[in-house]
């Protein structure tokens, strides 16, 4: 809800002291997990498997870390088309499905907030944007897949939004190495990115 009408008379300096306490309170990190229930059945899923098999166990690593530190985890996931599904759906169909011990390693705890999502970006038509500020969040910590698509996508849209974005490399799987290496190097040069090993953070 505004506090002030548009038009209203604001006293000098008053706005910038405003937002200047609202980016005081935005210093929070959460861990957002991007893509990692998932049944890989899409095209592709052969290129990706391998990858994500590599990132789970550090993912999970990461996970207990930030958990152990009170840090807020959020899950952002596709739908996959399946527009009648909520988060419990898709978990439980990804966990029937024959990766499950890709997923399972992974689930949201109760503690876990899930947001559900159409296109690449996490942002894209999803509450994120409005959750991240409700919660005073400043910096997200990028994991999950896939690292030259939606994990991009979404650290620049997070970047337009004036949000700090870490990128653990090694907890993020990928199609195309290549392509990966040259979004991690975007993401970092472009972007504004901290572009790190897992273990240095939540350490």
């Amino acid at each position: 809800m505004c506090r002030t009408a548009l038009g209203s008379r604001t006293p000098a300096g008053s706005l910038e002291r405003r937002l200047g306490g609202t980016l005081r309170r935005m210093s929070k990190t959460a861990l957002v997990v991007i893509d990692m229930i998932n049944t890989y059945d899409h095209p592709d899923a052969d290129r990706l498997l391998p990858s994500a098999r590599s990132v789970v166990p550090v993912l999970t690593d990461l996970l207990g870390r930030a958990r152990a530190a009170d840090a807020l985890v959020i899950y952002v996931n596709d739908n996959f088309g399946e527009w009648r599904s909520h988060h419990g759906e898709l978990l439980d169909k990804a966990l029937a499905g024959p990766h499950a011990d890709l997923v399972d390693p992974l689930r949201p705890d109760d503690s876990s907030l899930f947001v559900v999502k159409a296109r690449h970006s996490i942002f894209f038509e999803t509450p994120l944007t409005y959750l991240v500020h409700q919660l005073g969040i400043g910096e997200l910590v990028l994991a999950g897949q896939v690292t030259e698509q939606c994990v991009l996508y979404s650290a620049l849209d997070a970047h337009i939004r004036h949000l700090d974005v870490v990128v653990p490399k090694d907890a993020v799987a990928h199609i195309h190495q290549d392509l990966a290496d040259a979004a991690l190097r975007m993401m970092e040069r472009n972007m504004g990115a901290r572009v790190c090993d897992s273990a240095e953070l939540w350490a």
